[in-house]
């Protein structure tokens, strides 16, 4: 299993705390040090079954300097997919990469539900 966070982001030391407590092994993947790439990207949004959409980190700084909320809807899947690619820091974190599980954010019952 593969944990994707960003190390100060509360949600994410609640996600981490989260699975520790459930006893689940995983990699941890800092996301600002090591983006995920495009390729990735493209897989894990077509395995999660979410919108593209729902990989943006809403609530982000970068992502409201850069006036996302207005430009994505002008822009492609693919440069979406680019953008994303570009910066950790756009992407919603945590993620969670398990065989063909993927689950983006933290709510603790959908986590509870999937790995139960």
């Amino acid at each position: 299993m593969l944990f994707i966070c960003y190390p100060k982001c509360s949600t994410c030391q609640k996600a981490k705390k989260w699975l520790d407590e459930q006893g689940l092994k995983y990699t941890e993947r800092h996301i600002a040090q090591d983006n995920p790439s495009y390729e990735e990207l493209k897989e894990w949004c077509a395995q999660s079954g979410l919108s593209l959409k729902k990989f943006f980190n809403t609530s982000g700084l970068l992502y409201k300097e850069m006036q996302l909320k207005e430009k994505l809807q002008f822009m492609s899947e693919e440069e979406q997919l680019k953008l994303l690619a570009t910066n950790g820091m756009l992407v919603k974190r945590p993620l969670v990469i398990d065989g063909d599980k993927v689950l983006v954010g933290f709510k603790e019952a959908e986590w509870a539900e999937k790995f139960s």
